[in-house]
């Protein structure tokens, strides 16, 4: 493994204020020396911001600048009962929250290249963003678009739970507390719903705004860096025609698809979530971060390599 470049200094609180003006918790977290590169990391659905400070550590310590930050009713950026803010949806995520923390990048540390870590919807948050085209590099792990066709292992419970169960429970209680579940964050109401009643295609689901003339999914051919995706192979919502469903909107990046088997590492499960453990720290992420710093992965330490524009043909 690599030496660090520099100790990690205590991050710093941010306040970033999206486009339409509403207030998001955010950290900066910066390295002794010069930053090499600054990188946004972009949530999962439904995960606060602090689940990935282990792993933006991490990446400080080998001397890049790191934003983190929570999505609108998430963790620090929540702001009351969510029955108040029925309307939060992931749309808002993308082109407001993901657009926000990426200037803000921008704007913190300048002149240096721009990198995303996009866990599940927040590789989608990214090509939604109308300042997508920022990004140089980016890295996405179980990032899909969630229809549910494309589940993997036990469908049908997944099925029940997350396209009957949910949106039922939604609609009593106005938001889904997804808590007292103990699955994760509560979400708002639009959020649960947009997940729950996903259609097949993004122009479905965005189709009566794009009849208005307002298209969310003009700016993903804006994103023109290079993309890996990576899916493991026991993930259940990461499966091979999910990510690849999501890739081909990514239609001017220099794709990649790595399917990472949990064998391969010497490990008996990663899932949709264990990724950003640190008990990966040697293999996982040593390998994210020759991505992010260099484009490069060690292939033979993994379980497969190839090009998204022959995975998706």
């Amino acid at each position: 493994m690599n030496a660090p470049q520099s100790p990690v200094l205590a991050a710093q609180p941010l306040q970033l204020v999206a486009a339409d003006g509403y207030p998001l918790a955010a950290h900066l977290w910066r390295p002794a020396g010069e930053a090499s590169a600054v990188v946004v990391i972009n949530p999962a659905t439904a995960v606060k911001a602090d689940y990935y400070h282990r792993f933006a550590a991490f990446l400080v310590e080998h001397g890049m600048a790191v934003l983190t930050y929570d999505y609108r009713g998430i963790g620090a950026s929540r702001q009351g009962s969510l029955r108040r803010h029925k309307g939060i949806s992931k749309l808002d995520w993308g082109r407001y929250d993901c657009d926000a923390a990426l200037r803000q990048a921008r704007r913190s540390v300048p002149e240096v290249p721009l990198y995303l870590v996009g866990h599940s919807i927040g590789g989608l948050l990214l090509g939604l963003a109308p300042s997508v085209g920022l990004v140089d590099r980016a890295l996405t792990v179980g990032a899909q678009y969630a229809y549910w066709r494309d589940y993997g292992p036990g469908k049908p419970l997944m099925w029940l739970r997350w396209h009957l169960f949910m949106p039922a429970l939604t609609a009593l209680c106005g938001y889904f507390p997804a808590r007292r579940l103990g699955w994760h964050e509560d979400l708002p109401a639009a959020a649960a719903y947009e997940w729950a009643l996903r259609p097949a295609t993004l122009e479905a689901a965005y189709r009566h705004l794009r009849a208005k003339g307002d298209d969310p999914l003009r700016h993903f051919p804006e994103m023109r860096g290079d993309l890996l995706a990576i899916g493991l192979d026991d993930d259940p919502f990461g499966t091979p025609a999910a990510l690849e469903r999501l890739l081909a909107y990514y239609r001017n990046a220099r794709r990649h698809h790595l399917r990472i088997a949990p064998a391969s590492i010497g490990t008996q499960a990663i899932g949709h979530f264990a990724y950003f453990n640190s008990r990966f720290r040697e293999t996982l992420w040593q390998e994210a971060l020759d991505w992010l710093r260099e484009g490069r992965l060690n292939r033979n330490s993994l379980a497969s390599w190839l090009p998204a524009s022959e995975a998706i043909a």
